[in-house]
């Protein structure tokens, strides 16, 4: 087991604190919990403190921004962590430190929180699980679900805002072409390509979920008139009765979704998510702008970092001198 084999190595370390370093009880037991956080983060990964890369300890301390974890505090873990690597190349256990290079915390812009790949995949698979799951199905629940599916790949594949999404029209949308067009801030118009999980579970909801939305009866919201209904809206994404959605119901469906996750999510953290998965994938910033619709590079410039690692990894793969320079370390 995974927490075996990272039990053994934080054992071997805390005896090297010990007994050749000197520390004393509290600053142990401070390593101690550094890097058993460390340790739970890779499990996690599905991988050991010996088999951790770069990338795996860059967004380790992340993640620790996101949530809210001080600077300071996030130093003395990278400080821990480099120990912990340090002793592991003097003891040959393993052949690269993967704290090597890695920048003070200090110097970092913090990221916006987003989702890990598998917590993207279970809040997007969140409505259709759900629906399968339900023994007694009202009857509008199927439309529901495939207008919900539909919402969340498209924030996703598209890092669209809410606005954006609750205002896109039906001839936005160009399937057969496999992209949309979005309109963002300033009524600037962008191309978004769709991926093929966004195409289908926007077909599957035009050919059945959206037509029963639309023939429906509006629902009347409590202590209030119902909201006029508006048959054939020209809106992407309606309830029932063609009524426009709402901001708030798109951060409520989003948040439900995410709860299959363990992870609060909000659409903000679904367009960011796509934004840091396409740089951590070796996307370019300035493709990356264009996708998020961005009027300045300079907003774009928050994941410079991500795609730094991304740049270093690839030059440490493919340039003979980098890869001579590992070898003979």
């Amino acid at each position: 087991m995974a927490s075996e084999a990272n039990a053994r190595v934080l054992a071997g370390f805390l005896d090297y604190l010990r007994i050749e370093k000197g520390l004393a009880r509290l600053s142990i037991s401070a390593y101690t919990t550094d890097i058993l956080q460390l340790a739970e983060f890779l499990e996690k990964r599905k991988r050991l403190l010996l088999t951790a890369r770069r990338s795996d300890v860059r967004e380790f301390l992340q993640e620790l921004f996101s949530n809210q974890v001080d600077g300071r505090s996030v130093g003395r873990k990278l400080s821990a962590m480099r120990h912990l690597y340090r002793y592991l190349l003097l003891d040959k256990r393993i052949d690269h430190d993967p704290t090597l290079n890695l920048e003070s915390p200090r110097q970092w812009k913090v990221l916006p929180k987003s989702l890990a790949r598998d917590e993207v995949e279970s809040t997007l698979a969140s409505p259709m699980t759900a629906l399968a799951a339900s023994p007694r199905k009202a009857k509008d629940a199927p439309a529901l679900a495939a207008r919900d599916h539909a919402m969340l790949e498209l924030l996703y594949a598209g890092a669209l805002r809410v606005t954006e999404l609750v205002t896109a029209k039906l001839d936005d949308l160009k399937l057969e072409s496999g992209y949309m067009l979005v309109r963002g801030k300033g009524d600037k118009e962008r191309i978004v390509p769709l991926g093929k999980p966004a195409q289908d579970a926007l077909s599957s909801y035009l050919a059945s979920g959206r037509p029963l939305l639309d023939a429906m009866p509006a629902s009347k919201p409590r202590n209030m008139a119902a909201a006029p209904t508006t048959k054939n809206s020209p809106l992407l994404f309606i309830a029932r009765g063609g009524r426009k959605l709402t901001r708030q119901r798109i951060w409520q469906m989003v948040g439900a979704a995410s709860a299959s996750s363990g992870r609060h999510a909000s659409p903000h953290m679904l367009r960011h998510s796509c934004a840091t998965h396409m740089v951590e994938n070796g996307a370019d910033l300035r493709t990356v702008q264009t996708i998020l619709g961005h009027a300045d590079i300079s907003t774009t410039q928050v994941y410079t970092h991500l795609a730094l690692d991304r740049l270093r990894t690839v030059y440490q793969k493919h340039h003979p001198r980098a890869k001579a320079k590992q070898i003979e370390s």
